[in-house]
């Protein structure tokens, strides 16, 4: 009994025992599990703080970039903002210089001895005071007014020639009343196209000048007028005495008395070139137009000339059309005189060599040419644009020959051009010159006579 006692008594412990031996157990493995699954949240968290501070490095880094990005980019905008510091300092600068040369410029307008007036499509922008005292106006009274709002008045004649679209610059003499006149230049200013961007007119009073010029022409005409009867009687006397219409002479007497005599006609020469330039200058040197042989009026200077040529040992050719030409309306006695002063030109300044002169008709633009080619000394390239001038002559032809008035071109110019023709010459320093005149058949000569 006592052995089945105690049996039992075994086994409840031992039950006991088993059953906190399995609580234990299933204690240790409840533990194990949650250290487990601690572990597996640890590696986890582990895992996120690893991801975590793998992203923070990232975005420290990419903020580090874009600080760096951003210290880089106030920098370049600093460096741009001192550019454009500077730019406007310049901008100011060449603005304050800009106004400093307008104000010198409107000084120097207002203050210009001329005349200017700015118009812009048809519009007056500028008119100085200079330019309203020429026509009697009030300062500013033009400025804004269309140019057809002074038709018919002198300033209106003037402004009609800024409608001219036919050349760059433009000039003209105007007399606005008989104390004022003027020189009109027209320029055109700015624009792809002709006048386009406006036109400049400058107005420079010219009265004094003319009335110089007036009283020097009437005073060379009086003295030429004056001396023309005593050279007459000279030329008269000396023709007398080499004659021996006074008695006889001796050789010696007779060639100082023919010495002379050339001498006379060398001052009745000029006396006659200087009354033909008076003439000219004050639109008297009028035309008796009547249908001339053209070829037959050069043939009576031409053929002469060419013995003169000959006589000085020269050589001379003269080639004239062959078949008959169409007569012209002329001055024959005006334009024997171009011809006589463009062969005796030539003649002059030719030492060595010869003269060929060539007259031409050509019927399609149905006008003359006369040619006179000469081997002489040629004029330089610099005084070429003065070779028609009044009183000029190159300093070549002043060593080779002391006489000479240098007007006998500047009176051939104005007699060709006066019946309609061109005259211009081509010449190289030291080989000779050619020089060209067209005369217009057909009636067109003349109409350039005052």
């Amino acid at each position: 009994m006592k052995n089945q006692n105690f049996s039992a008594t075994n086994n409840q412990e031992f039950e006991e025992v088993a059953k906190t031996l399995i609580r234990r157990d299933f204690e240790l493995n409840r533990i194990k599990e949650k250290q487990e699954s601690d572990l597996v949240e640890l590696d986890r968290i582990a895992k996120m703080l690893v991801r975590r501070d793998l992203e923070i490095s990232r975005l420290q880094e990419q903020r580090e970039a874009e600080l760096r990005e951003i210290e880089a980019n106030a920098s370049d905008l600093e460096e741009t903002k001192a550019a454009l510091m500077n730019i406007l300092n310049d901008v100011e600068e060449e603005r304050k210089k800009a106004e400093a040369e307008r104000d010198k410029t409107l000084i120097i307008i207002k203050n210009f001895a001329d005349g200017l007036l700015l118009i812009e499509l048809g519009t007056i922008v500028l008119f100085n005071p200079q330019a309203s005292e020429f026509f009697a106006l009030a300062e500013g009274e033009a400025v804004g007014k269309k140019v057809n709002q002074f038709v018919g008045q002198p300033l209106g004649n003037i402004l009609e020639l800024t409608q001219k679209k036919d050349r760059q610059v433009f000039r003209q003499e105007f007399t606005i009343n008989d104390n004022l006149i003027l020189e009109v230049s027209i320029v055109c200013v700015g624009g792809a196209n002709l006048c386009s961007g406006g036109q400049l007119v400058i107005l420079h009073d010219i009265t004094r000048e003319k009335v110089i010029e007036r009283l020097k022409t009437e005073f060379v005409s009086i003295a030429a007028h004056q001396l023309r009867t005593p050279l007459s009687a000279i030329k008269w006397t000396l023709s007398m005495l080499a004659g021996g219409e006074v008695g006889k002479i001796t050789n010696d007497q007779k060639e100082l008395l023919d010495k002379t005599y050339r001498s006379n006609e060398r001052m009745i020469g000029l006396v006659n070139d200087l009354l033909n330039t008076a003439r000219i200058e004050e639109g008297k040197f009028l035309a008796k137009l009547i249908k001339h042989d053209f070829i037959k009026i050069v043939n009576e200077i031409v053929i002469p000339f060419g013995k003169e040529v000959e006589k000085k040992g020269l050589l001379f050719e003269y080639q004239k059309p062959a078949e008959a030409a169409p007569s012209v309306e002329v001055d024959a006695e005006k334009i024997s005189l171009a011809i006589q002063n463009i062969l005796d030109n030539s003649l002059h300044y030719t030492k060595t060599g010869g003269i060929k002169v060539s007259l031409t008709f050509d019927k399609q633009p149905n006008e003359f040419l006369l040619t006179v080619a000469d081997s002489g000394m040629g004029i330089s390239q610099k005084e070429q644009l003065r070779i028609f001038s009044k009183f000029f002559r190159a300093s070549s032809a002043v060593k080779m020959e002391t006489e000479g008035s240098g007007l006998g071109l500047f009176i051939a110019k104005n007699i060709v051009e006066a019946h309609g023709g061109k005259i211009w010459f081509e010449s190289e320093e030291g080989k000779g010159t050619t020089l060209y005149f067209t005369l217009p058949a057909g009636g067109l000569a003349g109409k350039r006579f005052k």
